[in-house]
């Protein structure tokens, strides 16, 4: 194939298959429940949500610490104070929020990528963030 036929392939948009476009809607129900759980409940008020059992063993946050309170911020428009309680959920969440749309739209391309690439570069941001939110060295401004 010509490297134009190759562009114009690559612009046109596939059909979503039903599948994938089902659990990008079931998904999207469940963070919307969770949303109205956590909007309507603030996670900073003690009692009203279980603690963190790996904070609780081990005194280190884990990678999801503060994502609870980071959402409830989130839905009160206040990104700032999001992101002082988990950085990560702030930074993943438009991000999560463009793949969905690519894949209900169909504009989700094949992976370029070996199907191992993914879930190994999420586990190695998620090792790597639960490790510099505890380090002493920015004074705790990392942690929930």
């Amino acid at each position: 194939m010509n490297r134009l036929r190759l562009l114009a392939l690559r612009l046109v948009p596939r059909a979503p298959t039903p599948k994938r476009v089902r659990d990008a809607w079931l998904a999207a129900g469940v963070f919307a429940a969770v949303a109205v759980v956590v909007g309507r409940a603030d996670p900073a008020r003690p009692g009203r949500f279980p603690s963190c059992p790996f904070r609780a063993l081990t005194g280190f946050d884990c990678p999801g610490c503060g994502s609870l309170r980071a959402l409830y911020q989130l839905l009160h428009a206040h990104v700032a104070a999001a992101a002082d309680y988990n950085l990560l959920l702030v930074a993943v969440l438009p991000c999560a929020a463009s793949v969905w749309l690519r894949v209900v739209t169909g504009r989700a391309t094949r992976r370029t990528a070996p199907p191992w690439w993914g879930p190994r570069a999420i586990l190695v941001v998620i090792a790597l963030w639960t490790v510099v939110r505890n380090l002493p060295v920015l004074g705790g401004a990392l942690a929930a």
